[in-house]
């Protein structure tokens, strides 16, 4: 049975992420304006556009099916649930033995195939391509996060990111060979899993070059919003997944109510810097030409590779 703090810790850590995740698309939008010498916009300015939307009437295709109709909840659902799994603020949490890291990929690849059906369903052309080149960044994506994934797990001896966590936590500060591997190739996944440069523009409507955009074309009003909002909560919930894999320190554990005070700053501090990171990476990188993509995740699924074997030759 969950006790109380773990109930505490759970609720509190959806409710974060749900507020939390437009505060960090907004900070890593101000980083890229200040590294590319424009007047950056407000932090706050996510939190009026979701407002905007959510006021807005929602405009609908004539021929559009319930698909199309149910895909934003389908996708916000996914992603506020991803964010539940992944430890952010205590280990301490009660929906996390029910799904572990395999569950975690299988829920962004329903949010993926869904908005894909989605784009498909009133049958233009940009959602058709949109659905097409999502299909195949995930189709290459998804094995290497698990690979990434399986890296940590082989140190920790689960695939709970509670456990694994938890117990990189408490190792010495050392750089470990797989985990090293394993961090890169989960920037990468990152990137092309978020619409980021250099995979995808997020601020782009070109027809040869937009791949999440052409998939959310067709929305407006609410339905926009939760696609929208359901973004933001995916870069929030990889940028928790790689400080659960690669920055553990300072997550609560089970009852540790002093602890998990300390977690929220400690939190804020690793994003705002995170961010920075991102919108860095960013600013010095041109996209690439989509046919290069496959090559670019394919690297981040050999690295992982690598980092799997470097652990069973080296044992770290």
């Amino acid at each position: 049975m969950p006790t109380l703090s773990g109930i505490f810790s759970q609720g509190l850590e959806i409710l974060l992420a749900l507020a939390a995740a437009p505060l960090l698309t907004g900070w890593v939008n101000i980083c890229r304006a200040w590294l590319q010498n424009r007047r950056p916009p407000s932090l706050w300015q996510p939190y009026r556009m979701l407002h905007k939307l959510f006021n807005k009437e929602s405009v609908v295709a004539e021929h559009a099916t319930p698909v199309f109709r149910g895909a934003p909840y389908v996708v916000w659902a996914c992603m506020t649930l991803a964010c539940a799994i992944v430890p952010t603020l205590s280990t301490d949490l009660p929906l996390s033995p029910a799904a572990d890291a395999i569950a975690l990929v299988g829920l962004f690849a329903l949010a993926r195939v869904t908005i894909s059906l989605a784009a498909m369903d009133i049958g233009t052309a940009f959602g058709t391509l949109g659905a097409r080149r999502e299909m195949l960044v995930g189709f290459l994506a998804e094995p290497a996060l698990l690979m990434v994934l399986f890296s940590a797990s082989l140190l920790t001896q689960s695939t709970l990111l509670t456990s694994i966590a938890g117990t990189l936590s408490h190792r010495d500060l050392a750089i470990y060979p797989s985990l090293a591997f394993a961090g890169i190739a989960f920037t990468m996944v990152s990137l092309a899993e978020n619409a980021r440069l250099p995979v995808d523009n997020p601020n782009t409507h070109l027809e040869l070059t937009m791949i999440h955009e052409a998939l959310i074309l067709e929305y407006s009003g609410r339905h926009l919003a939760l696609m929208e909002w359901a973004a933001s909560l995916k870069l929030f919930a990889y940028s928790c997944i790689g400080l659960a894999l690669f920055v553990p320190w300072g997550i609560a554990e089970a009852g540790n109510l002093m602890a998990l005070l300390l977690a929220l700053p400690l939190l804020v501090l690793k994003l705002a810097v995170g961010g920075a990171a991102l919108a860095l990476v960013e600013s010095t990188n041109a996209k690439m030409r989509l046919f290069r993509v496959p090559e670019f995740l394919s690297m981040a699924f050999l690295l992982a590779v690598i980092g799997m074997l470097v652990h069973f030759l080296l044992g770290a």
